[in-house]
């Protein structure tokens, strides 16, 4: 089955981080990224740009509203998403603990949703 794991953590934290702190954080993120890859379970890893690059798009009585965000209550962003392959969810949470941004900040573990075919 498939999981997305959601990243989240301040982005001012992360801009607060010395320069050296931000190489490791990197370097042990594309490291574990390889671990994932190496054991079969990566489909995909991506770091997201800032918050404040975003736009919301919403489409209502056929137009399109696009909008700056996403600017939700809380202090928390997404940064970014891995999407593994995993046997249960207690392996996917496994793996998502393993993801260096989990003992900063938090991953949220979601079982990708097979749209029936029609």
């Amino acid at each position: 089955m498939k999981y997305l794991c959601l990243v989240y953590h301040e982005e001012s934290a992360l801009r607060a981080l010395s320069a050296e702190d931000s190489r490791k954080l990197n370097a042990d993120s594309l490291a574990y990224d390889r671990v994932l890859e190496n054991s079969g379970h990566l489909i995909a890893a991506e770091a997201l740009q800032p918050v404040n690059t975003a736009k919301v798009v919403r489409k209502r009585k056929g137009r399109m509203l696009v909008t700056d965000g996403p600017f939700a209550e809380t202090k928390e962003q997404l940064l970014g998403f891995v999407l593994i392959e995993a046997e249960s969810l207690e392996e996917a949470l496994a793996l998502a603990a393993e993801i260096p941004l989990a003992e900063m900040g938090m991953i949220e573990v979601r079982a990708i949703y097979d749209i029936p075919q029609p």
